[in-house]
């Protein structure tokens, strides 16, 4: 039985996995056809990609590492209630540690675009949109850090599904959100590449 479950639960991440790669593909594939490469392109891929790397630090790196195993053996040794506890003073300690991450951010977005991106300093347009860009996605890593706690919380109640399932959600949202704003949005010509117009549009490749 232990076994079979094994496989189980192996097979239901492999299928989500599989179907989160193919909404990725169209993903890309849908990007690439409604919106052209533009400055404003490049600075959605740059203000998006600083938390989505922050995203890989705190929510599925060292703090999902520690914490699960130290979930699972709490609950086995100390019983749902007393891990029910841990949850939500973990859940409080984390929201509270992003939250001012995230104000960190923010306020310093146009030092982060500086070292991260320090070629768009010579077009002004262009780091100041990155910056606005910034400042609209980085809250990003709270919500999705809070995500991946609650899919390491699930993983410990053997509840696989949902977990896998939600970074198909995030090329889904990416589909729907370039289906239904590409229209609004001009496509810019190539004469316009390198240099930021108010009518260019943007986008992004997540991981």
């Amino acid at each position: 039985m232990p076994r079979m479950n094994l496989l189980r639960a192996a097979a239901t991440v492999s299928a989500m996995t599989f179907i989160s790669r193919v909404t990725g593909l169209i993903r890309d594939m849908l990007i690439a056809a409604m919106f052209a490469a533009s400055p404003a392109t490049d600075a959605f891929v740059v203000a998006f990609r600083i938390p989505n790397l922050l995203r890989r630090l705190f929510a599925e790196g060292a703090f999902s590492q520690a914490f699960v195993p130290l979930l699972a053996e709490y609950k086995n040794r100390r019983g749902e209630e007393e891990t029910r506890r841990l949850i939500d003073r973990t859940a409080t300690t984390l929201s509270l540690a992003l939250l001012a991450i995230t104000v960190i951010g923010v306020a310093l977005s146009p030092l982060v675009i500086y070292a991260s991106a320090p070629g768009f300093s010579s077009e002004p347009d262009k780091f100041e949109l990155t910056v606005r860009m910034l400042r609209i996605t980085f809250p990003y890593i709270l919500f999705i850090s809070l995500v991946s706690f609650a899919g390491g919380v699930l993983n410990t109640w053997s509840r696989f599904a949902i977990p896998a399932f939600t970074p198909t959600l995030l090329n889904l949202s990416f589909i729907v959100g370039a289906a239904l704003f590409a229209p609004y949005s001009t496509r810019p010509s190539s004469s316009s590449h390198g240099r930021y117009s108010p009518g260019a549009s943007c986008s992004s490749r997540s991981s």
